[in-house]
């Protein structure tokens, strides 16, 4: 007997995602909803019926390349559906390409596959036969995903717009997270890394509501998340962090458990005047004296940051504070951005914006001092053995992450033979040398 649906020609979605891994999160969930309805995901433009792009909106650069994206796709493909950050700003995208078939804001996936149904009605298809993996479509390798516990920021960080765009916050319940987490692991995941909008705030907005996960009731809340976590067995990595005194609950489970020695947690200036007019959650030199507090108790402690430079009336004295905070600190990974107005934050209307000359010099001179902090911290290292997880083997070498490098973000650990090594795996390996950013290291037997 054939199979009718032999006969019905293939209904293939093109995806680009773009922006940072809470972007990434969303693009899983869309093309896992539409693998379950049975389209197929097309890796060009020519196979594709229709393109969805997945857009970031939170830096001018970041709006630059999401427009070059959406017109890149309506050049080579002409039927477009748009959606993420930059789709809050609907009418921008509607000015500029008229021709797009569908514009919806961020966490919107209904409305994406509305629009996927509309331009593209689903097949027919066999739930039963066309098989999606219980841990759904994932866009990172097999080793490794991202875990969002919670979406949206109540923040007014005068820089940003992104609650304007994702909302307040909202924090799944702690046993939605932890079923999704056990899925994963259960998968082949050997990393969990878990992103939020502001991920220590989780279950605040819930007042800690409690939640079931293996018989027992758990408050949805930042430290019982963390603990359970602990729990799967499996490398575990906080990411935006804010530095708020109930995180100091958890930095004994950074020393003792799965949960890496790592934290992401974006501090952004060393003044304390520019902190306030940033509208920022916590003061400078309390936050010297808490990172002082967390190495005390956790000594491998990796510590990741961002940085602006060149916010509205940032002076010369006060860009210096932030060069001094950087070596009191002695942050092992840092990234750092050069202010630009992005429409609608309350920071564009602030007085003396700084020259676009100045910001580059402050950000050369920021880079070169952090460049001299890291590759110091990492001399230390020399010697040392530590576990590593390989992402990728290739030419004779295999690149790898300790627990102090997040991928795509931080440095990594080139090891120099590969032989009988795979990606996945989870090695122990010596250091022998380092640059700025990465080490060198040798497998040991």
């Amino acid at each position: 007997m054939t199979d009718a649906r032999a006969a019905e020609p293939p209904r293939r979605v093109g995806f680009v995602s773009l922006g940072c891994p809470k972007a990434l999160v969303d693009s899983e969930r869309i093309l896992t909803q539409l693998r379950t309805e049975g389209y197929e995901i097309s890796p060009t433009y020519a196979e594709a019926d229709v393109v969805v792009v997945n857009t970031c909106g939170f830096l001018e650069s970041a709006q630059e390349e999401s427009l070059d994206a959406i017109a890149e796709a309506l050049t080579e493909n002409g039927r477009v559906i748009v959606t993420g950050c930059l789709g809050a700003r609907g009418n921008l995208i509607r000015e500029r390409f008229p021709d797009v078939l569908s514009v919806t804001g961020p966490q919107q996936y209904e409305s994406v596959v509305q629009a996927v149904h509309s331009a593209l009605p689903p097949p027919d298809h066999n739930p039963f036969t066309d098989l999606v993996p219980p841990q759904g479509i994932r866009l990172t390798p097999r080793h490794y995903a991202y875990l969002k516990v919670a979406e949206g920021c109540n923040h007014k960080c005068t820089f940003c717009i992104i609650p304007s765009m994702r909302g307040k916050l909202v924090s799944r319940p702690i046993g939605n997270v932890m079923a999704e987490a056990e899925a994963l692991v259960k998968s082949g995941v050997k990393e969990l890394l878990v992103i939020a909008q502001d991920t220590s705030a989780y279950g605040s907005d819930s007042r800690n509501q409690p939640d079931t996960w293996r018989g027992q009731q758990l408050p949805t809340r930042f430290l019982e998340l963390c603990k359970a976590l602990d729990s799967l067995g499996v490398w575990v990595r906080l990411h935006y962090v804010y530095p708020y005194p109930h995180v100091d609950e958890v930095i004994p489970l950074l020393r003792e458990g799965g949960l890496l020695p790592y934290l992401d947690v974006p501090f952004q200036h060393g003044s304390p005047r520019i902190l306030k007019q940033m509208r920022r959650p916590a003061a400078a030199e309390n936050t010297l004296r808490r990172i002082e507090a967390w190495r005390a108790i956790c000594p491998d402690l990796t510590l990741r940051s961002t940085f602006i430079v060149g916010f509205p009336g940032e002076s010369d004295a006060e860009f210096e504070e932030l060069l001094a905070f950087l070596q009191t600190a002695q942050l092992d990974r840092v990234g750092c951005f050069q202010y630009s107005p992005v429409p609608g934050a309350v920071a564009n209307s602030l007085a003396e914006p700084v020259p676009d000359e100045v910001k580059q010099e402050r950000w050369d001179r920021f880079m070169e001092t952090q460049a001299r902090i890291s590759a110091a911290r990492l001399q230390k290292k020399i010697g040392r053995e530590l576990d590593v997880l390989v992402d990728a083997v290739e030419g004779g070498m295999a690149v790898a992450r300790s627990s102090a490098d997040a991928p795509e973000i931080d440095g990594n650990v080139i090891i120099e033979a590969s032989d009988g090594i795979h990606a996945g795996d989870l090695i122990r390996v010596r250091m022998k040398s380092a640059d700025d950013y990465d080490l060198h290291a040798v497998a040991v037997n």
